[in-house]
């Protein structure tokens, strides 16, 4: 194609997407003046838009491309699969091969009891689905008082109905749609940078344990049904909790008779080294446990809300139960192959033995941007990290929102070759799990004069 075409080619398809495709999080006014940059190939750790620039991809697609673009066993595995049989209804008492063999394998890596699985297309969903099972399985086991859900300020666990109203974002909470909010509670975020400040590690966690149970004790211990949380924080700024935190919860939970849902969407599949970090890294034994993103490394739309013997016996022990719960494309045959497909290259490959080599060296690379004038923070685990923009670093004063510095520093870092994801006043990291070493200083050093050149102007327009 030669040039003029390729720019009228490039033109006409950034025009039918500014015009036809309502995308995610669409800030109208903005997306009505520039569109977007559309991606057109990918390979490795690298995008390529449709101009032929290429891009070191710093979010991993969204979280999820765990193993990198163009594995080409994923996509023999799909196409495989689509000749043999694209679909075939999954409900009641019809299956597929690959989709029994994926509850199978999630079974085996899944910690402990947690050995049934519910698939569906995304977190979103499979964070639905867990609600719908615990409040099945409290009323089937005769205490439908038990109808109370407790999750956390600044989580994100999804945008259908239930799981946008689980999330805890405020930036997130817009008045123009309607939440649940008669039995779903928030307590504290576990962030030491701003909630635990002044705090010990030991005393805010003891503190983030109390509020739980003086939660709990509010509601009504009869009432509360389940704690839901991600192990690690993600869209809501890459929180680590502090050690015994979880464990200290899943005390009061157990005393309580109180279901414990890891929400894995972002952490599972290797993002900090391991299948689940629930019981790797926190010594906690969830009730449930979703996921998605990782499971097929972005290449279906798959996910898996995976739950324990202990459920699954209560709510099947009465021979007249149905679980009306499910949908059209729940184990679709065609995803879970890339699932499988996306697992054996993990374990061919020992994936997380270089998420646990690679990992901490890019976290403490990224730790060198504390220098950078207005980083107030900078904070995450192997390859999930967060950079936190603040207008005073002595207060910990925000920028306003119209400030939008995670999105100048991203444009920034956009333009030398580096995506990077922004959320207000944070710019957030989640790279291919296949990142090397050299890649990580890239992105360091693209972000340390991305942030330089944002700063200067910001300076030049008396922002700062």
């Amino acid at each position: 194609m030669n040039t003029d075409l390729h720019h009228n080619y490039a033109q006409d398809v950034w025009d039918k997407d500014r015009q036809h495709f309502v995308h995610p999080w669409t800030h109208f006014e903005s997306f009505d003046k520039a569109g977007s940059l559309v991606m057109n190939e990918a390979k490795g750790a690298y995008v390529t838009d449709i101009n032929g620039k290429r891009y070191l991809d710093g979010i991993g697609g969204l979280w999820c491309v765990n193993v990198g673009y163009g594995r080409e066993e994923i996509v023999q595995a799909i196409a495989d699969q689509a000749r043999k049989m694209p679909f075939f209804n999954p409900f009641v008492d019809t299956t597929n091969v690959p989709a029994a063999e994926l509850a199978a394998k999630l079974a085996e890596l899944a910690p402990g009891d947690l050995n049934h699985a519910m698939f569906s297309s995304g977190g979103s969903t499979a964070n639905d689905s867990a609600y719908r099972l615990i409040q099945y399985y409290q009323r089937d086991r005769g205490k439908p008082e038990k109808r109370h859900i407790i999750a956390r300020k600044e989580a994100y666990h999804g945008s259908t109905y239930i799981s946008a109203s689980l999330c805890g974002k405020e930036s997130d909470r817009n008045p123009n749609f309607e939440y649940q909010t008669d039995n779903i509670h928030h307590v504290s975020t576990p962030d030491p940078y701003r909630i635990g400040d002044g705090m010990s590690e030991e005393e805010f966690s003891s503190f983030l344990v109390e509020e739980f149970e003086q939660k709990v004790l509010e509601i009504g211990a009869d009432a509360v049904a389940a704690f839901w949380a991600e192990p690690i924080m993600g869209a809501g700024g890459v929180h680590v909790p502090p050690q015994n935190y979880f464990t200290g919860i899943q005390a009061i939970c157990d005393k309580y008779d109180i279901l414990f849902v890891a929400d894995e969407v972002v952490t599972g599949f290797g993002r900090v080294g391991h299948w689940f970090c629930s019981n790797d890294m926190f010594g906690i034994q969830p009730d449930i446990l979703v996921s998605a993103k990782g499971l097929t490394s972005g290449y279906q739309p798959l996910a898996a809300t995976i739950f324990s013997d202990r459920i699954y016996k209560s709510i099947s022990a009465n021979p007249g139960n149905w679980f009306q719960n499910g949908f059209t494309y729940s184990g679709h045959p065609v995803a879970c192959a890339a699932a499988l497909a996306n697992i054996e290259i993990m374990e061919r490959e020992d994936l997380f033995a270089h998420v646990r080599e690679v990992g901490p060296y890019f976290m403490e690379r990224l730790q060198t941007l504390r220098d950078v004038p207005h980083v107030g923070d900078v904070r995450g685990s192997h390859f999930m990290a967060c950079i936190e923009y603040v207008a005073n670093t002595d207060t910990k004063e925000k920028f306003g929102y119209d400030v939008n510095i995670g999105k100048r520093v991203s444009n920034a870092a956009e333009k030398r070759g580096l995506i990077v994801r922004p959320v207000g006043h944070l710019n957030v990291l989640s790279p291919c799990l296949i990142l090397t070493k050299e890649q990580c200083d890239t992105i360091v050093d693209v972000l340390r004069d991305s942030m330089t050149e944002v700063l200067a102007e910001m300076k030049t327009d008396g922002v700062i």
